[in-house]
């Protein structure tokens, strides 16, 4: 059994955000994800469904072509192979994010990308 919290695993950036993997398996992935504002993971489409659930915060979800404001509490499901980022807008972000499977390493590419050109939308 994986048992921590927020507090234990929090970390921010200057840069870009932080995600503190939690758990990983064949079957899922549990990160922390932490955001300054304006931060964000660029918008991408794996083949995993993705759960978000907002602890502290406020932001943007992108699913497909729709963005839906977040904040706490607030619990998104994106499935496998929709268009899906996360941004934070105002203040710190924090959220869940679990995957399922995790996505191999070259579905993340066009997050590199992205956070490369610092840019939010392909």
């Amino acid at each position: 059994m994986v048992a921590t919290d927020f507090d234990a695993e929090r970390s921010y950036a200057d840069e870009r955000f932080t995600a503190q993997t939690i758990h990983e398996s064949d079957r899922a992935k549990v990160v922390l994800g932490f955001f300054e504002p304006g931060q964000f993971i660029p918008v991408h489409a794996p083949d995993s469904d993705v759960a978000i659930t907002v602890q502290r915060g406020t932001g943007i979800v992108r699913d497909g072509d729709d963005g839906h404001a977040v904040e706490p509490g607030d619990v998104v499901v994106v499935p496998a192979g929709e268009d899906r980022g996360v941004k934070a807008t105002e203040g710190r972000l924090e959220a869940t994010l679990v995957t399922a499977p995790p996505p191999g390493d070259a579905a993340h590419e066009p997050v590199r990308e992205g956070l490369r050109t610092d840019t939010f939308e392909p």
